[in-house]
């Protein structure tokens, strides 16, 4: 992600300062979902001069798309949990204190 950095007489790489810009930039990228690879792509269009916006733009808005798409998902997960635990507190309710109430075979029907 980095360009190569010159090192110093006893080994330790010298980064500019504009290094620190770069690597907080990729932190936050990968946290809102963009790949290495795809970050690698994009550094090296800048690097030979490109102007990788429209495709930065047009990744993040997938990503959002697959959030959006993730969050619909867990939202039907939620209220089926929800009504498994409702039929369950149902069922519960008329099983006899030590007795089983067979609530994960329940999971298997509608």
């Amino acid at each position: 992600m980095l360009p190569r950095a010159p090192r110093t007489r006893s080994g330790y790489r010298q980064y500019p300062p504009e290094a620190q810009t770069r690597v907080l930039a990729v932190r936050r990228a990968l946290a809102l979902g963009f790949s290495l690879g795809e970050l690698a792509r994009i550094f090296r269009v800048r690097e030979r001069g490109g102007a990788p916006c429209r495709e930065v733009r047009r990744l993040a808005q997938t990503k959002l798309a697959e959030i959006e798409q993730r969050l619909n998902d867990l939202a039907v997960l939620r209220d089926e949990l929800r009504d498994v635990l409702a039929d369950w507190d149902r069922r519960l309710e008329t099983t006899p204190e030590g007795m089983r109430a067979g609530l994960l075979e329940r999971l298997g029907k509608k």
